[in-house]
């Protein structure tokens, strides 16, 4: 796989601050190669590299499955969580402080490791996703234990309207005493969504309050879609 650090240097980190603060959101367009989607998308019947697999429809999460990644990470999974993860953590600290919420996170991504790790959180969560006609993903938050970051990324794999139609992203905002919003999203293959991992601040005429956020696939029509999502916590089993 290539290194995707010069990618990753080049982003416009303003412009995805300024995003994740008005919507929870941000799309990074073509971060990733078509020639490395492809080849994670190979690698999927590999059992070796992966610890687990997880059929959602047993667990009325939807219809498809998934599988978590083995340590050590494919490269460019392991380039993404450590590189990306410095440019959100500020963004992450201040929604803690204007939310009034006692929670800092560290620096790098080694030391939220070191911090999982010693919560006993040491499974590794990046994922990759696959779907078939029919297949969808109930609303729902990636918290793996006591440790989470509130920031997190799905890589996506192939394209929309070509090999697969339906299976949208979804996001579902809901804001006290109000109802649901629904956000509605279709990234291109090697776009890069970074998304709230469970909430947003949002500024009321009495200070900030949080949103609530979800997020899910709607039902595929036909084809085949993969995505890669990668959290940066890791988890107690």
């Amino acid at each position: 796989m290539q290194d995707i650090t010069p990618n990753i240097a080049s982003i416009n980190w303003q412009s995805v601050t300024e995003s994740m603060n008005t919507a929870g959101y941000a799309i990074i367009p073509g971060l990733v190669s078509a020639e490395d989607c492809n080849e994670l998308i190979q690698n999927y019947g590999n059992s070796s590299a992966y610890r687990k697999t997880v059929v959602m429809e047993r667990y009325r999460y939807g219809l498809g499955e998934y599988k978590y990644f083995n340590y050590p990470l494919p490269s460019l999974v392991q380039q993404v969580r450590e590189r990306v993860y410095p440019n959100l953590a500020p963004i992450a600290n201040n929604w803690m402080r204007v939310l009034n919420i006692d929670k800092t996170f560290p620096d790098t991504f080694a030391e939220l490791q070191q911090l999982c790790h010693a919560n006993k959180q040491e499974k590794p969560t990046a994922l990759i996703l696959k779907y078939g006609p029919g297949g969808f993903n109930t609303l729902h938050q990636d918290l793996y234990g006591d440790v989470y970051f509130p920031m997190q990324l799905v890589m996506f794999l192939n394209e929309p309207g070509e090999d697969y139609t339906g299976g949208e992203f979804v996001l579902t905002e809901q804001v006290p005493r109000a109802q649901s919003k629904a956000i509605v999203l279709k990234p291109r293959k090697g776009d890069v969504l970074v998304f709230t991992t469970n909430f947003r601040p949002v500024k009321g005429t009495k200070g900030y309050y949080r949103a609530n956020m979800k997020h899910g696939v709607s039902a595929l029509h036909s084809g085949e879609r993969y995505t890669l999502g990668i959290i940066f916590h890791d988890a107690l089993s």
